[in-house]
């Protein structure tokens, strides 16, 4: 028997996976090693840890919402 290179069993998976009305999806994504990334999660960590000490903005969203919560 020979074997199947790299290509041709990804082919056969993708194949298979159409077969059991399964769809290949593809996106991109952040780059969470980037110093970029690491920048801006830390100034929105900061801006969460402010909001805890802030509870006027949660109030007025509390007090705009009906019973159902909409």
């Amino acid at each position: 028997m020979v074997a199947k290179s790299s290509s041709e069993r990804a082919r056969a998976f993708r194949e298979r996976k159409r077969r059991e009305g399964m769809r290949l999806v593809q996106m991109w994504v952040p780059d969470v090693n980037s110093p970029e990334f690491a920048a801006e999660a830390h100034r929105q960590s900061l801006l969460a840890a402010e909001a805890d000490q802030r509870t006027d903005d949660q109030d007025f969203i509390d007090s705009i919402l009906d019973e159902d919560g909409w």
